[in-house]
């Protein structure tokens, strides 16, 4: 089993649910993403999403394309995004990595290059935000290889005829987009949320996480309920945002902010 698989396993047999903050790798600095990522285990992480910074993330809102200026800034590459998770993994071999990025800057370094470069630094899956199952064969095969999941989305506009294609190409968990719409933005729908996860539900034995929306314990427990795990990224990003200045605040800040949804989603 990979550490992705061992996790949610563990979690459904102790009746939990996963929580999974995201943030962007190089985001306020490179010097302070390892210290934030132990942060978030600290405050009851089950898995970690690493942005991979880009100049154009389109399924972004402003939140998170700010913070991708600000890695960029800084000058944070493919690289040294996997410099990072090598420097991670010095000190926590369990906690999973998934990287979520855009294709244009794994096509840069090549598919074979990225892969092997990530699975070194003790990365567990990726999630190509641009990379639809259809075009993701041979990347996918790349990093069943080297036993890392391929991970990919499903959206409220998806049919359950798609879903499954979907399902078949991915690995890990699917990662459920909660809106119609980028990061940050709109106002959850619970009900409909639970309506079209029970659906996917029906046609897949991979865990379904929730993603786009969840600012708080309460959202995070009630969407917890329907699913395997939340995702929560603009959150958390937009208090990286507003502590840019003052980076050593930044850690324990976060770590508030997850606790409250550790505990909701264990109450």
């Amino acid at each position: 089993m990979s550490r992705i698989q061992n996790t949610f396993a563990e979690l459904k047999k102790s009746g939990r649910k996963a929580l999974i903050p995201y943030i962007t790798a190089g985001d306020p600095a490179p010097e302070y993403t390892v210290g934030l990522m132990h942060a978030l285990v600290e405050a009851g992480a089950d898995i970690l999403e690493l942005g991979v910074p880009f100049s154009d993330p389109m399924a972004d809102g402003p939140v998170i394309q700010k913070a991708c200026e600000r890695a960029l800034k800084h000058g944070t590459t493919t690289l040294d995004v996997f410099k990072l998770v090598t420097e991670f993994r010095k000190t926590d071999q369990k906690t999973p990595v998934v990287l979520m990025g855009y294709l244009n800057p794994i096509e840069a370094i090549g598919y074979d290059t990225f892969v092997k470069a990530a699975a070194m630094a003790g990365v567990d899956g990726v999630l190509v935000v641009d990379l639809p199952p259809e075009e993701a064969e041979d990347f996918a095969e790349l990093l069943k290889g080297q036993e890392m999941d391929s991970v990919f989305l499903l959206a409220p506009t998806t049919t359950l005829e798609r879903a499954r294609k979907i399902a078949a190409a991915g690995s890990g968990y699917l990662y459920y987009v909660s809106l119609k719409g980028v990061t940050g933005s709109a106002t959850l729908d619970v009900p409909a949320v639970a309506a079209k996860l029970e659906e996917f539900a029906n046609m897949t034995d991979l865990p379904l996480a929730v993603g786009f929306g969840i600012r708080d314990g309460k959202t995070a427990r009630a969407l917890a309920e329907v699913s395997d795990g939340v995702i929560v990224g603009s959150a958390l990003v937009s208090r990286i945002a507003e502590l840019a200045d003052q980076p050593e605040k930044i850690a324990p800040v976060l770590k508030e902010v997850l606790s409250e949804m550790r505990q909701a989603l264990d109450a």
